[in-house]
């Protein structure tokens, strides 16, 4: 059961302001009393509580009276506080993130193979997303299928996201497409590419009918290649992410000619 605790209140604090609710307008002494907190502890406990603007105590007069304010407003002051302190604490772990991405050195890349694999359409939209947010000079991305986990037809932000993220980082992005594909394309989503990516030099889109197959290469240096499903070849089965130099290379001189000869196709 939630708790003022878990709104970041001790469990003195918690007790104290309880018994304030019950008795009203009380002394120190009496709140210790009711409260069952040690005499010892009551008047760093109802400081604290001041300090959150939960506590109104009186300004003139002896023996010094303590009031609670109102639930309401109290819940809603210690919501705020904990929001101001999430907020902050974000903010440092942005900091620190920031601070890491330059400290971290991955040093020259290992030119060694190295092949893993993603089962299921999710999986598959998560290791096609870690790839593009990888890209740091060159993503060509080639849709023969109407399994392709960009998915023209429905437009996930999430991709598009990611995209535009490459973007914004000097990513270059070729994107070639089957015809048939582009046909399926609602005139809405067109206009959702064209808003979102018109303003990019970096990015172009062409169009090719002998475009067999879905991959991304990635740098000249890494393919995805898409497996889509034997029994619905319209959704994607798995993905296979291979590094391979010597094969991203072959495939990179294989897209080149397709790329010049495709047609133009303005979002």
């Amino acid at each position: 059961m939630p708790t003022l605790r878990d709104l970041g209140l001790s469990e003195y604090e918690d007790r104290v302001y309880r018994s304030l609710l019950q008795t009203g307008a009380t002394t120190a002494k009496e709140l210790s009393r009711t409260s069952e907190v040690p005499m010892g502890r009551i008047y760093d406990v109802l400081n604290s509580l001041e300090q959150h603007s939960l506590v109104r105590s009186q300004a003139s007069g002896r023996p010094k009276k303590y009031v609670a304010v109102e639930p309401d407003v109290a819940l809603d002051r210690l919501l705020e506080a904990k929001k101001r302190e999430l907020d902050e604490q974000a903010d440092r772990y942005e900091e620190i993130v920031d601070t890491l991405v330059d400290e971290i050195d991955t040093g020259e890349p290992v030119d060694d193979t190295f092949w893993t694999a993603a089962v299921g359409s999710e999986e598959t939209l998560e290791l096609l997303l870690e790839r593009i947010s990888a890209a740091e000079e060159e993503l060509i991305y080639v849709a023969g299928s109407s399994a392709s986990g960009i998915d023209l037809r429905s437009v996930t932000d999430r991709v598009t996201d990611e995209l535009e993220g490459a973007l914004e980082r000097g990513v270059d992005i070729d994107l070639l497409l089957k015809p048939a594909l582009v046909a399926e394309l609602p005139v809405e989503n067109t206009q959702r590419y064209h808003e979102r990516f018109q303003q990019y030099e970096n990015f172009e889109v062409r169009m090719l009918e002998s475009v067999d197959g879905t991959f991304a290469l990635l740098d000249g240096v890494e393919i995805c290649i898409e497996v889509p499903n034997p029994l619905d070849p319209t959704e994607s089965f798995a993905m296979i992410n291979l590094k391979d130099t010597t094969f991203a290379t072959d495939i990179r001189e294989e897209f080149a000619p397709r790329w010049d000869r495709a047609d133009s196709f303005d979002l």
